[in-house]
């Protein structure tokens, strides 16, 4: 089993910055991609950022320019760093890897989820 513990959410106000972080432990044989997601009240989860093995790169367009990922393949950890946060950044932000493990069999595992209210 892989396991995925994901923390750094909390409260910010407008502008503000803050890290997110999740660290995969497990079965881990490789990992070909790591990324974030959140979801809203009331919404469906999206798609926030994404990062390949090779460091290649994905954002929504809502968090471009604001927000950055990226890993640390030795640590088996991906980062979220936003900035210039807006109150429509509020959610709870989940980290998803996906990988292959020991047995040779591929697996999509996810974070508990961490809140990130961005209020004033």
């Amino acid at each position: 089993q892989v396991q995925l513990v994901d923390s750094g959410g909390g409260l910010v106000q407008p502008g503000g910055s803050l890290r997110l972080s999740c660290a995969a432990s497990g079965s881990i044989f490789s990992i070909y991609a790591m990324g974030w997601y959140r979801q809203a009240p009331g919404k469906q989860r999206e798609l926030v950022a994404a990062i390949t093995s090779g460091g290649n790169t994905n954002y929504a367009d809502s968090v471009k320019g604001r927000f950055t990922i990226s890993r640390d393949n030795a640590k088996n950890t991906v980062y979220l760093q936003m900035n210039s946060l807006k109150p429509e950044d509020t959610a709870v932000y989940y980290c998803n890897v996906e990988g292959r493990n020991y047995n040779l069999d591929d697996f999509s595992s996810w974070g508990q989820g961490t809140q990130v209210t961005v209020s004033s």
